[in-house]
C-alpha cells in the first residue's frame, strides 16, 4: 500500500490557495536542464525482497575505498577510524540525545559541544569556534556572509586554489543576498594572484590551504594585505589532519576559518553526512553564526554547560539572527572528538607526519614513470600530476584493473583546460604495495 495523505482535490485547492495553477509553476526558478521529464528509469512495483536483492546488484558493482589501492582524495579523504569511535558514538546516552534546547537536561550533549569546540580552536589556532555546521563548503559560505556583516562591504575575493565545489556552494546561498563574489582563475599555486585583487570595497578574501591541487601555501602576507584594505581573511580547510603538521591558519593570521572535519572520526560514507568546523577571532564572536556552548556553576557551585550564544533563527527573531542553519552535526561533530581525544596532540602530529609520508613515496613513484608530470610544488597528503592523456579516460583504464587511482580534476571544473590533471591522495592508510600497484598499473596504461 501506498501512502498518498493528499487527494486531487486537496492538491488543487492548496495551488488555488498560493495562486498557481499547476505544481509545475512551483518550479520556475529550477533550471530547465535540472528538470526530470519522466519517471526515473526504476520499476514502478516491486516488493520488498526484490528491492532488497536489485539493491544488492546494485551495491555490487561498487568498488568500495577498503577493497583496492585507493588514492582519492579532493575534498573527502579517507583515514583509519578506529572501532572506539563507532561504539562510544552508538551508545544510547549520545544516539538518542537531541539538540539542547533544554540545557538543564541536556549536560551531557552541552559538554561535547564544549570539548569539541576547544579541539576546533586549538587545532586551527583561532581564540573561539562554535558547535560546527553542516560541512566545510556551507561553513565556508556562512564565512563569507559574515564578513560582509563585520566590514559593511559586499564583495568577496576567492582564489582559484579553492575547490570548486566550495565556489560553488557559497555562490549559491550569497548570491541570493546580493553579496558579489570575484573568483580567480584556477592556478596550482593561486595565491601569489590574490593579494593584487584585495581593494577597498574587500569584505573577505577566501583562500584555501593546502588548495584544491594539494599545494601547502603560508598565507600570513595574504593576511596582512587583508588587515591593510580592512578585508577580513578567510582560510579554507578540507583536509583537518593537514593542521597536525602545517601552520595553523590562526597562526598566519586568519581572521575566519572554515573547514571540513571528515577526516577526523569520520568516515567516507558516500559523501556525507560530515562535520563544518568554523572558528574565529573574540573580536568577532558576534557575528559567528550557528551556536556556541559555554561552561558554568549552578547555584550550587558545581560545574555545569549552558549555551552561552544562539544566534540562530530558530532562538531568536528572525530578523535578528546571523544564520538559518537549523542544525549542527551533532553526531559527526562527537565522533570527531572522540578521535581528537584517542589521538591527542602527539597521535595527530604523528599521524599527520605519517600521511606526508606516504604522499612523497606516492609522488617519487609516479614521478618516475614515463610522461607523469607533478604539478603540484609543495603539499601536504595530496597532489596532482600532469598525465599524457585525459585523466579521467585513465582512471577508468585503471579502474578495471581494481586501482582507485584518484580524481581527475575536469571531474570538479569541467572548463578549466585541464583534463590532463589527477588529483592524487594517499593517507594512512595508503600500504607501500598500493603505491606499488598504482605505479605499475600506471605505467601499463599509459604504456598501452
Amino acid at each position: 500500500m501506498r501512502y498518498l495523505p493528499l487527494t486531487s482535490d486537496d492538491r488543487s485547492a492548496m495551488l488555488a490557495a498560493i495562486g498557481a495553477k499547476t505544481i509545475d509553476d512551483l518550479f520556475v526558478d529550477v533550471p530547465a536542464p535540472a528538470r526530470r521529464d519522466g519517471f526515473v528509469d526504476l520499476p514502478r512495483v516491486m516488493g520488498e525482497l526484490e528491492v532488497e536483492r536489485a539493491l544488492k546488484a546494485l551495491a555490487g558493482k561498487n568498488t568500495a575505498a577498503g577493497d583496492a589501492p585507493f588514492f582519492c582524495g579532493a575534498g573527502a579523504y579517507r583515514h583509519h577510524v578506529p572501532a572506539t569511535v563507532d561504539h562510544i558514538i552508538q551508545r544510547s546516552e549520545f544516539l538518542t540525545s537531541y539538540t539542547p534546547y533544554q540545557p538543564e537536561i541536556a549536560q551531557g550533549t552541552l559538554q561535547y559541544l564544549y570539548e569539541f569546540q576547544t579541539q576546533v580552536a586549538n587545532l586551527t589556532g583561532m581564540e573561539v569556534a562554535n558547535a560546527s555546521l553542516y560541512d566545510g563548503s556551507t561553513a565556508m559560505a556562512e564565512g563569507v556572509l559574515m564578513a560582509t556583516r563585520v566590514t559593511r562591504r559586499n564583495k568577496a575575493v576567492i582564489s582559484g586554489g579553492v575547490h570548486p565545489h566550495y565556489v560553488a556552494a557559497t555562490e549559491t546561498v550569497v548570491h541570493a543576498v546580493g553579496v558579489e563574489t570575484e573568483v580567480l582563475p584556477t592556478a596550482i599555486d593561486a595565491e601569489a594572484d590574490v593579494i593584487g585583487r584585495i581593494g577597498p570595497d574587500t569584505a573577505c578574501v577566501v583562500v584555501q590551504t593546502p588548495n584544491v591541487f594539494g599545494t601547502a601555501t603560508d598565507v600570513t602576507k595574504i593576511a596582512e594585505a587583508a588587515k591593510a584594505a580592512g578585508a577580513l581573511l578567510i582560510v579554507v580547510v578540507t583536509e583537518a589532519v593537514s593542521m597536525g603538521l602545517l601552520k595553523s591558519p590562526g597562526e598566519m593570521g586568519a581572521d575566519i576559518v572554515a573547514a571540513e572535519g571528515q577526516s577526523i572520526g569520520n568516515a567516507l560514507n558516500y559523501g556525507g553526512p560530515y562535520v563544518g568546523l568554523f572558528a574565529c577571532r573574540q573580536s568577532l564572536i558576534r557575528q559567528m553564526p550557528g551556536r556556541l556552548c559555554g561552561e558554568t556553576v549552578d547555584a550550587d557551585g558545581e560545574r555545569g554547560f549552558v549555551l552561552t550564544l544562539s544566534t540562530r533563527e530558530q532562538h531568536i527573531r528572525r530578523d535578528k539572527a546571523t544564520s538559518n542553519i537549523c542544525t549542527n552535526s551533532g553526531l559527526c561533530c562527537l565522533a570527531f572528538s572522540i578521535h581528537m581525544s584517542l589521538l591527542g596532540e602527539t597521535g595527530l602530529r604523528k599521524l599527520a607526519l605519517l600521511n606526508h609520508e606516504k604522499a612523497l613515496a606516492t609522488r617519487d613513484a609516479l614521478a618516475a614513470i614515463a610522461g607523469v608530470e607533478v604539478l603540484t610544488p609543495r603539499f601536504f597528503n595530496e597532489f596532482a600530476v600532469r598525465l599524457p592523456r585525459p585523466a579521467a579516460e585513465v582512471v577508468e583504464r585503471l579502474a578495471e584493473h581494481r586501482v582507485l587511482a584518484g580524481v581527475p580534476f575536469s571531474r570538479l571544473n569541467p572548463g578549466a583546460g585541464m583534463d590532463d590533471v589527477l588529483l592524487v591522495a594517499a593517507t594512512e592508510t595508503t600500504l607501500d604495495a598500493d603505491i606499488q600497484i598504482l605505479a605499475k598499473a600506471l605505467g601499463k596504461v599509459l604504456a598501452g
